[in-house]
């Protein structure tokens, strides 16, 4: 498939590599705000110069804003473009499990039996999310956190790399949960 990636930022280039890893064909990114190498333009000139009917496009902006996100996922899906799975080729979704549309499951990733990811997911490397959870859409899942048996996380939400969300817990939509800080080094 042909790919749209809306977001060239650092996290669009992720997910260029994603859709590539994938074996998807990587077309262009689309931004509103930002010009640059294999930016095609803006939404709306993107959306007349490559329809959705020949093209499919996926959500990279950032956790930073997820209303945002949100948002750029609402435009995307009114302007009737598809909005594939991403499951990098090292990653492992049981057969048992649903992954909702424009989510990504990048390398290293589980997600165990009768598990369901909503729309717009991130899923990023190292994560085990366990078996029986539900996760809801526009939700980040950071490097290596770990998401136990039977959880409930809502919409709009953050786990930062390295949390472990406890058997059984529910989060309500919108929680941001930190990074399990070990050592920070800042470069200048």
């Amino acid at each position: 498939m042909k790919v749209l990636v809306y977001g060239s930022r650092l996290f669009g280039g992720v997910v260029r590599c994603l859709v590539e890893d994938s074996g998807h064909e990587f077309v262009g990114f689309i931004d509103d705000m930002h010009q640059g190498p294999d930016v095609l333009g803006q939404f709306e000139s993107v959306r007349l110069s490559h329809p959705p009917s020949a093209y499919e496009c996926v959500n990279a902006v950032g956790y930073a804003n997820l209303a945002a996100r949100r948002g750029v996922t609402a435009r995307i899906q009114a302007a009737e473009y598809a909005m594939p799975v991403l499951v990098h080729p090292r990653a492992y979704v049981s057969t048992t499990s649903s992954v909702g549309p424009g989510t990504f499951v990048m390398a290293g990733a589980l997600i165990d039996c009768r598990v369901t990811i909503g729309a717009g997911v991130v899923v990023w490397p190292g994560v085990c999310v366990s078996h029986d959870c539900r996760v809801g859409a526009n939700t980040f899942l950071s490097p290596n956190c770990t998401v136990c048996g039977d959880c409930r996380i809502g919409d709009d939400c953050f786990v930062g790399a390295g949390a472990v969300i406890v058997s059984h817990a529910v989060l309500p939509d919108a929680t941001r949960i930190k990074a399990l800080e070990r050592y920070v080094t800042l470069r200048r």
